[in-house]
């Protein structure tokens, strides 16, 4: 049985086979430090964040795209690998999903928490590959196609000519880092400091970075950092708008700097196809028009953009042998 496993820094979603998608959760654990062991994982454990005692961790084991915690990202995939096989006794092939930026530290770290999660053999592919064949892209012609995946804790922007990366670059400006500049935004202009998770639930609901107009609205409660009181605020889109349209613009100049390293003729191509935009970042509202004004590129959001890279994942194990065969950016490990 074949799994693949988008490692992300905000969620991990597992495709099984045939079966397509067969788990979406957060990349978080509750860890109990008095009895020593992992409480919950994923969908539970969020659930926890915030309202937990002293003695139990809400732990995010990768951070702005790497393992930041081997420990806890090993207990993690062992747990979702054992809830969507039902802790079956077999060793499946994984196909691991892994920033294109990722060091080969980093890279053994993913390799030897899926051999303890149980693996057979260990696949790694990168996002912005992933991305591109989960949004039915043919990157095995000598075609340049460009995707920007914005995920949770980096943006990884790649050119892809048959069956290679050209070019790239990953900066760590993506989900995380909008929720964190919305927190410092409502703080610093209305004295009220709110959750993380609440920052990105106003950024999903009213969340604009192309004219918004101040139409759309969406109530938040924090706290009043003068007076230490409960209080509730209306945030309009323009209000997220200007807390994030920076980091927005920081991605653009980073998309224009991996046009300066791509061979002319590949720039003709993309100018042509487009380029795709995937990720959770791509359901933000007006990223493609924004992006569409300060590059001068037309931009493509496929169906279903968050699930791009784990429909690759899966794609991917079609494509084991091609891709293999002088493809550096796909690796094959044995558990021996």
């Amino acid at each position: 049985m074949d799994i693949g496993i988008d490692l992300g820094t905000a969620n991990v979603v597992i495709t099984m086979g045939s079966k397509g998608i067969v788990l979406n959760e957060p990349s978080i654990v509750a860890f109990n430090k008095k009895l020593n062991k992992v409480i919950a994982v994923g969908n539970e454990a969020y659930r926890m964040a915030g309202r937990v005692p002293d003695y139990i961790s809400i732990v995010r084991p990768l951070n702005d795209g790497v393992i930041s915690d081997y420990k806890m990202t090993e207990n993690m995939i062992t747990a979702f690998i054992e809830k969507v096989t039902g802790e079956q006794l077999f060793m499946p092939n994984i196909v691991m999903c892994i920033p294109s930026s990722i060091t080969d530290v980093e890279s053994r770290a993913v390799i030897e928490a899926a051999k303890i999660a149980g693996a057979r053999r260990v696949y790694l592919i990168e996002e912005p590959v992933a991305a591109l064949l989960g949004a039915g892209v043919d990157i095995s012609l000598p075609n340049g196609n460009m995707v920007v995946d914005i995920g949770g804790g980096t943006t990884d922007i790649a050119v892809i000519s048959m069956n290679g990366i050209v070019a790239k670059t990953s900066v760590k400006l993506a989900g995380n880092k909008l929720d964190k500049a919305i927190v410092r935004y409502v703080s610093s202009r209305y004295r009220i400091l709110i959750g993380e998770k609440t920052a990105e639930m106003v950024k999903m609901a009213v969340g604009n970075v192309f004219n918004p107009d101040g139409a759309k609205k969406y109530i938040v409660k924090g706290r009043h950092l003068v007076r230490g009181l409960p209080e509730q605020l209306e945030l309009s889109d323009y209000d997220i708008c200007e807390a994030i349209i920076d980091i927005i613009n920081d991605i653009a100049v980073a998309v224009k700097s991996v046009f300066e390293k791509t061979p002319p003729e590949l720039v003709g191509d993309i100018y042509i196809n487009g380029i795709y935009l995937t990720g959770g970042g791509a359901m933000l509202l007006g990223i493609d028009k924004f992006m569409e004004e300060k590059i001068g590129v037309k931009c493509n959001i496929p169906d279903d953009a968050v699930s791009c890279v784990a429909k690759g994942t899966r794609l991917a194990f079609n494509n084991v042998g091609k891709l293999l065969d002088g493809f550096e950016h796909i690796s094959l490990f044995k558990n021996n």
